[in-house]
């Protein structure tokens, strides 16, 4: 979740709807590839800052209305101790935590339908690992990696951190993508294009829309790699996937693309799909789901 940013609202904080049920048939999709491939393979990716907060707000409702393949969860802000019996076991699902080594901080969790080859925790960057911020399966035929990417802060006080990470992690992701392909998803706390973001010339000095850390998203797509939603959907606007609170923003929809599915370039043929659910509420952000053919 990223610290708080300009916005062009000054209303109060929002109150979430309690009384729109989404329906199950509602999430349903017969997306396909190019070539008429069907689905058979969906991914969805939430941070849900905090997961206990999240789970007295009914997110894991998720699990009912999209039936996902993989579920990946970021900025847990648990340690694996301290989770709920309803997080740590969720029928039909293994089930993977990452946490950071400050308590309530951070955190990633995966849940998956099938039993990854392998699993891995971090990217072999202590300082990046000591914070919880990665995890990644293994799969017959491609790598997952959900990550929660640092933010710059407010008054970019971390945004060396932030220029720290960039690099490294994309030189990880590159060494993956060699042996398999890969997808990868999370909150990447930047929006890359003006059109990611609801008021863009007001937070060019701000985390999430800086030069740097754009700059840094578009060597990630150099180095062989594609923003699914942006390929699917290049100027579609008014896409955004957080909120804060404040200023009844959701409800204004003046938001950030914050949350992705960057997918290997050859991965590309078997898209069918990247979908934004902003009906579904229990963070400031809202699940994406990745529709694929694998």
């Amino acid at each position: 979740m990223p610290p708080k940013r300009k916005q062009t609202a000054t209303d109060d904080a929002p109150k979430q709807n309690p009384n729109k049920k989404v329906k199950k048939e509602d999430f349903d999709s017969d997306a396909k590839t190019k070539d008429g491939e069907p689905w058979n393979l969906k991914i969805v990716s939430w941070n849900v800052d905090g997961v206990r907060a999240w789970l007295k707000k009914d997110g894991m409702s998720v699990l009912e209305v999209e039936d996902p393949d993989i579920l990946c969860l970021q900025e847990t802000k648990c340690s694996e101790k301290k989770l709920p019996d309803e997080i740590k076991n969720v029928k039909g699902y293994k089930s993977y935590f990452v946490e950071a080594k400050t308590e309530g901080y951070s955190g990633v969790a995966l849940y998956s339908k099938v039993e990854p080859i392998s699993v891995k925790y971090g990217f072999d960057e202590k300082e990046h690992d000591d914070e919880g911020r990665c995890i990644t399966a293994e799969y017959e035929n491609f790598y997952l990696v959900t990550t929660y990417v640092p933010n710059a802060g407010k008054g970019l006080m971390t945004l060396e951190k932030r220029m720290d990470w960039d690099p490294k992690f994309r030189k990880y992701l590159k060494e993956l993508d060699e042996k398999k392909p890969v997808i990868m998803c999370g909150d990447l706390n930047v929006s890359h294009k003006e059109i990611d973001l609801a008021n863009p010339k007001g937070n060019k000095k701000n985390a999430g829309f800086t030069q740097e850390e754009r700059d840094g998203f578009t060597e990630l797509l150099n180095a062989g790699f594609v923003d699914s939603f942006r390929h699917l959907y290049p100027d579609k606007e008014k896409q955004y996937t957080f909120w804060t609170y404040m200023m009844n923003c959701r409800a204004r929809n003046i938001g950030w693309r914050l949350d992705y599915f960057v997918i290997s370039e050859r991965l590309v043929p078997q898209l069918c799909d990247n979908l934004i659910r902003t009906s579904l509420y229990g963070s400031d952000h809202c699940p994406i789901t990745l529709l694929m053919h694998m």
